[in-house]
């Protein structure tokens, strides 16, 4: 359903932008009910995202945070933001016209990647990981502690479970998390597209220094699901971060439904179905 911007964020929105748009289009797509415009005038475009609830404002803060801080070809052109305590307000270029996969082939895949290493390659300051996902406990763990949401999506039995448990925590647990490169930790189709002047990634409020594998081994399950090649394929010899992603997934996917962002969990069921497989293939766990 179409949001009418206020009139409030209408001059907000022409204060950054030096010029006021005359239409305001509404754009789907997101897992938070943050606002989403396509605001215009003539030729001049940009795309205008604003926070409407208390979570899309904490989490459209971290991303200003993150494009005021974070430089590379792989960023949008940030055109600017203002901070408001329940609507904080980014403006960045707009993406309307890229090209936005899937269908995926070796030479996008291959684009991405190149665009995802120049990523780890940066330096910022920014949080560390530990310090902004400190509420992340290890997925397996949890899985562990209480296996019957996991159970009740039906992907395995009790018994493999309970066999299973001891490698998958003992791989999780010694898989690495920090470091000092650029990591974004929401790389998926919907936050990749290919522009005009090359590969963007959208969407950084998770972005903060970590580590480069397991940032690039998040992105591998919705890949594989989308039809990209299997993850062991792209990060060979990486039990542990099979362990960690999949581990992520399966203590969260049988959780119910988020009420700021009601369509997680199923994005969250897809990854699982490809970053499962993985661990059981990585680990040797045996069929399923």
């Amino acid at each position: 359903m179409f949001r009418e911007p206020s009139q409030l964020e209408k001059d907000r929105a022409t204060q950054i932008l030096g010029w006021s748009p005359r239409i305001w289009r509404s754009v789907s797509g997101g897992y938070t009910p943050a606002a989403r415009y396509v605001a215009s005038r003539g030729r001049d475009r940009a795309f205008v995202k604003v926070a409407t609830t208390p979570l899309t404002a904490k989490l459209l803060r971290r991303e200003c945070f993150a494009y005021e801080r974070i430089r590379g070809r792989f960023m949008p052109q940030l055109v600017g933001w203002s901070d408001d305590e329940l609507a904080p307000m980014l403006i960045i270029e707009d993406l309307s016209d890229a090209q936005w996969p899937p269908p995926w082939d070796v030479k996008l895949v291959d684009r991405v990647l190149e665009n995802i290493n120049a990523l780890h390659a940066s330096r910022a300051e920014l949080q560390t990981f530990q310090a902004l996902h400190e509420q992340l406990s290890p997925g397996w763990m949890s899985v562990a502690e209480n296996p019957r949401p996991f159970l009740d999506l039906e992907l395995v039995s009790s018994d493999w479970l309970y066999r299973a448990l001891p490698k998958l925590r003992e791989a999780e647990g010694i898989c690495q998390t920090s470091g000092t490169s650029v990591t974004h930790f929401d790389l998926r189709s919907d936050n990749i597209c290919l522009a005009g002047s090359g590969i963007k990634f959208i969407d950084w409020a998770e972005a903060c220094n970590g580590d480069p594998n397991l940032d690039l081994g998040f992105w591998l399950p919705s890949l594989s699901f989308e039809g990209g090649p299997k993850p062991e394929e792209l990060l060979p010899d990486s039990p542990n971060i099979a362990a960690w992603v999949s581990g992520y997934f399966a203590a969260r996917a049988g959780l119910p439904n988020i009420p700021d962002a009601p369509f997680v969990r199923r994005v969250q069921r897809e990854q699982l179905s490809t970053s499962l497989p993985w661990v059981v293939r990585a680990l040797k766990l045996g069929e399923i």
